[in-house]
């Protein structure tokens, strides 16, 4: 009887040794540098099949440039686009062209082991990339919720989901201390605001875009909310909204310095309370356009043009007309 109670005693020892080494989670076991299995859907539906960490990254927009290399994924950005200007260590990447006309060619010359696209490059780009062996995954965030998942997503399929979890807190904990200050306002303290892309023809925003939710959040309100994304408006409709605030994108090099300077002269604007109380800025649109870490800075400028009265930050002084 003895002996059979030591059998079973090391039988149970055995059965309890493997329950624990079954339940012991699949990272604990996984090398430092984790290998993403399986599939994941990107943000145009499709499933891509990632089975190893890349190495070898091209960007086909500027936003995922901006992700990349905050996640310090910037030595393993082997190709980028013209527009791709931030950080500025962007800027001494591999050109594969434009963001909408990327050289096929240049970028299988690369070898990427991963390429990033956008919603822009679907019908054609993809398609030619992926009849070529590569793999391709697209980011297209419709507001900030989508874009913090979709930098832990990238995070994710690059072996940088730590470094991705605290981008994402430090932007979410920058949004917060705005919205802190702007929930409360009621809506008579809300200025109207109205943001211009250009001006011959006049395109300004509409919903369904980051601008107009930044601009929300930074506690005002777009004049053209009632639109959807990027459309032309009539200078007359701008006018009868009367704006409170006017704000220039600026940050396409000379083509933004021409709309502000356009906003400022215009005679036509002067009647407006944002011509009458001198509150007609410029922002980088970089930072508030571009799905990318710096749109809550972004976020901070707007407010502070916004409500420079609660940020404790004086407007910039700018030339007032006669």
């Amino acid at each position: 009887m003895k002996q059979y109670r030591q059998t079973f005693t090391k039988i149970a020892k055995c059965l309890l040794l493997l329950s624990s080494i079954a339940l012991i989670p699949f990272s604990a076991c996984a090398p430092a540098n984790p290998t993403p299995a399986g599939a994941v859907v990107d943000d145009l539906g499709r499933s891509v099949n990632i089975e190893k960490i890349p190495q070898r990254i091209v960007s086909l927009a500027p936003s995922n440039t901006e992700i990349l290399f905050a996640l310090g994924l910037g030595d393993r950005v082997v190709g980028v686009t013209e527009y791709c200007n931030y950080p500025p260590k962007a800027k001494d990447k591999e050109k594969i062209g434009g963001f909408s006309t990327p050289d096929i060619e240049k970028i299988i010359a690369l070898e990427p082991d991963l390429i990033l696209a956008s919603s822009i490059h679907a019908k054609e780009i993809i398609p030619a990339l992926e009849e070529r062996g590569l793999i391709v995954f697209a980011i297209e965030p419709k507001d900030l919720d989508e874009l913090f998942e979709d930098s832990k997503v990238v995070g994710k399929i690059t072996g940088k989901e730590k470094e991705a979890s605290e981008l994402v807190a430090q932007m979410e904990r920058r949004v917060k201390a705005v919205m802190e200050k702007t929930d409360k306002l009621r809506e008579d303290q809300r200025p109207r605001v109205f943001y211009p892309v250009w001006h011959d023809p006049l395109w300004t925003v509409g919903s369904e875009t980051f601008v107009n939710e930044l601009i929300e959040k930074a506690g005002g309100v777009n004049i053209f909310q009632d639109i959807k994304r990027y459309k032309t408006v009539d200078l007359e409709t701008v006018i009868a909204r009367n704006p409170e605030i006017i704000i220039a994108a600026a940050g396409h090099e000379d083509a933004g310095e021409e709309l502000f300077k356009w906003v400022k002269s215009e005679p036509r604007l002067r009647g407006t309370e944002a011509h009458r109380n001198n509150r007609v800025y410029r922002i980088d649109s970089d930072t508030v356009e571009r799905a990318g870490p710096r749109i809550v800075e972004g976020l901070e400028v707007l407010a502070k043009c916004i409500h420079p009265e609660i940020f404790g930050v004086p407007k910039p002084q700018e030339e007032k007309h006669d």
